[in-house]
Formats: structure tokens, sequence, C-alpha cells
């Protein structure tokens, strides 16, 4: 779970907030111009591309002082291994569901690690109209859910969801980008999200610190934190939910 640190500020997650929102702002754009004129695939590249060149160029202020970046769409300077500071971000989470026009199942991750673990981030719904971030996290609401919903990925449901099927009857809500079914869980759409298909960390980084500073359980399948800024960058699962639930899914899955 993220821990207040005193490396980090409140202008970090004021920056977090800013960059997600002006890039989504500038994918929706790209979006709406972009449609019936050129393929989705087309799109996609493009989007993946300026997404990326305006995080990189808003954070330049803070890599000069010293804090590291890893990016999905940027070569892996390992010299961010050496840094207490690491910007982990996803210029375009969901690049598939953002080249699909109907779909708003798509975010953009801004994250900052400290000392290996998820302290700031920002996710961006462009789609939806709505940014969350850890300079004003959502308070969890009540759950009235019966049975529990849980999100999955819409394209490769884990083994382990089928598990929390049979074994706790949680229902299981398919959708698109790690960042949409993190903050589904956030915002009380769903009340958990069960990821074991491979993913890395501008994968979970954002929407972790958001989740764990809006008083989610955060852990690895087997109840383990995440740890960022690793010399490999493969984080490939994780349990994000309600804290209500975090010992019977864990139990559930410690098969």
């Amino acid at each position: 779970m993220s821990v207040v640190s005193t490396l980090a500020s409140r202008a970090d997650h004021e920056l977090a907030r800013a960059i997600a929102s002006h890039t989504g702002t500038a994918l929706m754009g790209l979006r709406k111009e972009a449609e019936g004129s050129i393929d989705s695939d087309t799109l996609r590249t493009e989007a993946d591309r300026m997404a990326n060149e305006i995080i990189i160029e808003s954070l330049q202020a803070r890599i000069a002082d010293g804090d590291g970046l890893l990016s999905e769409e940027s070569p892996d300077d390992l010299g961010r291994l050496d840094r207490e500071r690491v910007w982990i971000v996803d210029p375009l989470d969901g690049t598939r569901e953002f080249g699909e026009p109907e779909r708003t199942d798509w975010a953009v991750h801004v994250g900052l690690a400290v000392d290996n673990v998820a302290t700031v981030g920002a996710v961006a719904l462009p789609a939806m109209g709505t940014v969350v971030s850890t300079g004003d996290p959502p308070h969890l609401p009540e759950s009235n859910s019966a049975p529990v919903r849980m999100a999955v990925s819409r394209t490769r449901a884990p083994e382990q969801a089928e598990l929390l099927h049979e074994k706790l009857g949680y229902e299981i809500v398919a959708m698109g980008s790690a960042g949409a079914k993190a903050m589904a869980v956030v915002r009380g759409e769903v009340d958990a999200y069960v990821h074991a298909g491979g993913q890395y960390e501008w994968d979970s980084c954002a929407p972790a610190a958001v989740a764990a500073a809006s008083g989610l359980h955060v852990s690895r399948l087997d109840g383990s934190p995440l740890r960022y800024n690793q010399a490999n960058p493969f984080l490939p699962d994780l349990v994000i939910c309600r804290p209500e639930l975090a010992e019977s899914i864990l139990v559930a899955l410690d098969r």
C-alpha cells in the first residue's frame, strides 16, 4: 500500500494530475480529428507517440532535477535504478480501446514511485471526462453489490478470476485497460480487480497509488507488496479490492 513520503510533495500530486489531464485532452482531440480519416492502427500509433511526447516534455524539469523516468513508449534508461524518485508512466493505457470510437475504457497513467513504492499517481479517463489522483483521492463509496463484482481483462480473463467466481460466487465484469479497471474499483462501480495475465510497472504504478490512497487493498496475488523501479519492470499480477474482501480473496487464491 502506498505511504506518505517526505520525498513526494503536494506539487508532485498536482503535477501528475495536470499532466494526465492535459494528455487526455490531447488524445481526445486527436481521436475526434482522426475520426473517419485514418485507419485505427495508424491512429493508435500516433496516439502513443503524441501522448509520450507530451508527458516527457512535461516532466523535463523534474528529470533535470534528478528524477528518473520509466515509460512504456521510451527506451529504458537503467540510470533510474540509482534514483529515489522515478516517474513511471503509461501514455496510453488501453491502446486497443482507444482505437474503437465508442469505447471509454482507456486511460493515461502518470505515477511516481518513491523508494520503490507507488506514492503519487493520476489516472485520466478522458472519454469519461474525469481524472482520479492521489492529490484528492475519492472516498470509497459504500458497497451494495450482491454478488461481488470483479473487473477482469476483456481479452484474457485470468484463471484466478474463474477460481474466485467458482469459490466465492464473484460476478465477472470484462473491461478494457488496467487503469479503467482499477478506477472502476476506486469509483465503486465494481468491488475488485484481479489480474494475472502479465503486466509491467507502467500498467499499475499510477492506478495502485490512487487505489491505495483511496483506502483500497493493493498487493500481488500472493499478498506481497507491489515493488517499482526494478531492473526488470515486468510486474505480472495484482489484486485491487475493497479492504473487507482482501482476506477472502487472498485465501481463495492460495491453493
